[in-house]
């Protein structure tokens, strides 16, 4: 069977070729192309359901998976087969998420799915944006109503100058990784992370963005043109006899509800009015008909939404807000550290009705979080983990771990901190943050970022910058009015048109996040968006400084003491020893735990500083070279008539000859020393076939100390042994003076 024709776009975009081809593969999915960059290629399809009854909200799933077999590599550990979902394909079914959304028409209730599946990576370039823009493409050929283009690129900035889809080499140099999405007029996602970015160099950066993303919706619209796909027909649910029924009887009472003070008094007195409304509006079906029940409940649910959500912006373009602050005014702050005993460090953040609690551990490098996937397997040495139980907003379900949403938030906090941690170098220890959020009404994910730069502090660790978080809101309206709103609350957030979370030091941008419930937003709301958000995180970190002016100076008592140093290593298997019997007798004797890398970094660890320090001396040891002049601490090995053989460092030993072995006249080496003996000696030579030449005499002169007893004169002050006697005048032996005298009598 041959494989049918398919139909082909593509276009020069940065340094390679963005395509796109459909019509070959997947032709049962109701829409489905295959997007690629260069060699990497991703299979995009989507397939829809009709609505289920009653069903008020939109289903839509995406999924995005990268098998490892697409970079020719097999799966990691026992199993052979990819099983669920990691975070790096979560994040990026995320990413895929959050820019379509909007584009479906209000009061489409239709399931529907969008599958990604990497099938090829060259190793350079991530495939997670091709995949995007294969989503939205996949979505326009299909019959679903989706209101496309939509494109999607990675930005770098890499030696002053902005690279669309750069490789991971370039972003490893880079001091921006930003993902926009767009369609031909406006930006409708922004997820990116920076050094310390200031805010107008992000603008630029946004705007660059965009330039590419409309490139790849003249792609995409080139394509559907070819194609030309039928849409389905859509008539959403008509609920305007049921809002304008509310809109007209309970808009005064609801309005006056929904200022209420406190979540959950507001939530009890908008409930009221709720049951009230249903009661007096809803009429129950008689007798079956064909006429729909412009009154029945499932009219009355989505009308009464419509109708909350127009008396929220309604109040928001009133510049009152629902707690009654005003558009630029943040929410109380409470900050606190060193809240909890024993752990490494801690921190409580409060904003308003938004609580995150802080915990830091610190560990070594063994604590490192291995990441295998499509690129080169990397280890993490800082994670930050993101908890949202029900409890949290006053639910009562089920908890069965982490979710999307949870995975999502941690990554934004993890990334926008990353940037102020030191080097590895400097302060070598695995960091791991945990944030629990125990109250939350908005902007939980920011509050992470507050809470975890303080934790960081209260656990010791030098950061460069404190970086604070703040959300920012938006409502527009058709008519053109638009307002922004900092530090959105619960209800803001979900009424409005926007959540756009910034987080940064005083210097710039560290994190940046947009989400939309609308089809776009200008570059005039992008710019007052982050004028008004430096402006807030300014005064933000005032109050956490307030709490935490710098770093602890020392590390949590119960943390790990960790010191490092850096060994030759062609020296590595001496300190690991045969059968590793070296480094265990190290560990078993300080106590302490010992880790080398293959590049010969010695990281030291121990819960106090003695044994770490003990343990460092000990490899040290076992890895110095001999330095002319150093003086060693050295055990005699062997005694030879002209002098000792003296081991300074192990596997290493010199000479020390008679006449360097003491400031006196050694008349007998066998009894001044033996095998054992320890002997503080100085290298006063190493020759040319690197023999060292060891000096006792040496060490003794500059300790100013000697062997001769105590109150005998020095050498030079003792006559009998100033100077020795002629050979001829010195007392003979019998047995020479015999053969002597015989010799001269017989001469």
């Amino acid at each position: 069977m041959g494989i049918e024709l398919k139909t082909r776009v593509e276009k020069q975009i940065g340094s390679g070729t963005f395509w796109i081809e459909t019509g070959a593969w997947a032709k049962q999915a109701h829409g489905s192309c295959v997007a690629g960059y260069n060699d990497n290629v991703v299979l995009c399809a989507t397939t829809t359901a009709p609505s289920k009854p009653g069903q008020d909200f939109f289903p839509l799933t995406c999924d995005y998976r990268e098998r490892v077999a697409a970079a020719g590599k097999f799966p990691g550990g026992f199993l052979k087969r990819e099983g669920r979902p990691g975070l790096k394909e979560i994040l990026t079914a995320r990413l895929i998420d959050r820019p379509i959304r909007p584009l479906f028409p209000k009061g489409f209730y239709n399931d529907v799915q969008v599958f990604a599946n990497v099938l090829a990576c060259d190793g350079q370039v991530d495939p997670d944006v091709v995949a995007m823009n294969g989503a939205a493409t996949c979505l326009q050929l299909s019959p679903v109503p989706f209101i496309g283009p939509l494109g999607a690129v990675r930005l770098g900035y890499v030696d002053g100058e902005f690279v669309p889809f750069p490789t991971i080499e370039q972003l490893e140099n880079s001091e921006l990784d930003l993902v926009v999405s767009g369609n031909m007029d406006s930006v409708l996602m922004i997820e990116g992370f920076a050094r310390e970015f200031p805010e107008p160099k992000m603008f630029e950066a946004v705007m660059t963005a965009q330039k590419y993303a409309r490139e790849l919706c003249e792609l995409q619209l080139e394509l559907v043109e070819k194609i030309k796909p039928e849409k389905m027909e859509f008539e959403p649910l008509n609920v305007k006899p049921m809002y304008d029924a509310l809109m007209e009887k309970y808009y005064d009472e609801f309005r006056a509800a929904k200022k209420t003070e406190g979540k959950i008094a507001r939530a009890q007195a908008c409930d009221a009015v709720k049951e009230k409304a249903k009661a007096e509006l809803v009429v129950e079906p008689t007798e079956e008909t064909d006429e729909p029940n412009l009154f029945g409940p499932d009219y009355f649910e989505v009308g009464f939404n419509d109708f909350v959500e127009r008396v929220v912006r309604d109040i928001i373009l009133s510049k009152e807000r629902l707690d009654g602050r005003g558009v630029k005014e943040v929410r109380p702050i409470e900050c606190a550290i060193d809240v909890l005993p024993r752990v490494h460090g801690s921190a409580l953040f409060q904003r308003g009705e938004t609580q995150a609690l802080i915990t830091v551990t610190l560990g070594t490098s063994k604590d490192e979080q291995r990441v295998e996937g499509l690129f080169d397997e990397y280890s993490k040495r800082f994670m930050l983990d993101y908890n949202f139980p029900p409890y949290s907003v006053g639910e009562c379900k089920p908890y069965r771990g982490t979710g999307r949403r949870e995975y999502g938030h941690g990554n934004l906090a993890e990334r926008s901190v990353k940037s102020v941690l030191p080097n590895p170098e400097d302060f070598p220890y695995t960091i791991r943050v945990i944030s629990d959020i125990l109250e939350s009404n908005g902007s939980s994910s920011m509050a992470t970022v507050c809470g975890a730069t303080l934790g960081l502090m209260s656990a010791g660790v030098p950061i460069s910058n404190p970086v604070a978080g703040i959300s920012i809101g938006l409502v527009k309206e058709e008519d053109g009015r638009w307002i922004t709103i900092t530090d959105i609350m619960g209800d803001e957030d979900h009424y409005g048109d926007m959540d756009f979370k910034v987080a940064g030091t005083q210097n710039g941008v560290t994190g940046i996040q947009l989400d939309l419930k609308t089809n776009g937003i200008s570059k005039e709301i992008i710019a007052q968006t982050l004028k008004q958000a430096r402006e807030a995180r300014i005064g933000i970190l005032r109050k956490m400084l307030s709490a935490a002016p710098r770093p602890a100076e020392e590390i949590s008592k119960y943390a790990p003491r960790l010191l490092r140093t850096v060994i030759d290593p062609d020296k590595i298997g001496l300190v690991i020893g045969p059968g590793g019997k070296t480094i265990r007798a190290i560990q078993d004797s300080t106590g302490a735990s010992i880790e080398i890398d293959n590049d010969g970094t010695v990281n030291v660890a121990s819960v106090d500083q003695e044994s770490a320090e003990a343990a460092l001396r000990e490899i040290e040891r076992l890895t110095a070279t001999v330095e002319i002049g150093k003086v060693y601490d050295g055990v005699v090995t062997s005694v030879q008539n002209f002098g000792a053989f003296i081991e300074i460092l192990p596997g290493r030993d010199g000479l020390c000859h008679i006449s360097e072995l003491s400031d006196e006249y050694v008349e007998n080496i066998q009894a001044f020393c033996k095998p054992g003996d320890k002997f503080e000696v100085k290298v006063i030579a190493v020759d040319d076939q690197n023999r060292v030449k060891l000096s006792r005499r040496a060490v003794l002169k500059e300790r100013g100390i000697s062997d001769r007893p105590e109150g005998e004169p020095e050498l030079e002050e003792r006559p009998e042994r100033q100077e020795r006697p002629e050979r001829s005048e010195r007392r003979e032996r019998p047995e020479r003076r015999e053969r002597r005298e015989r010799r001269e009598r017989f001469e």
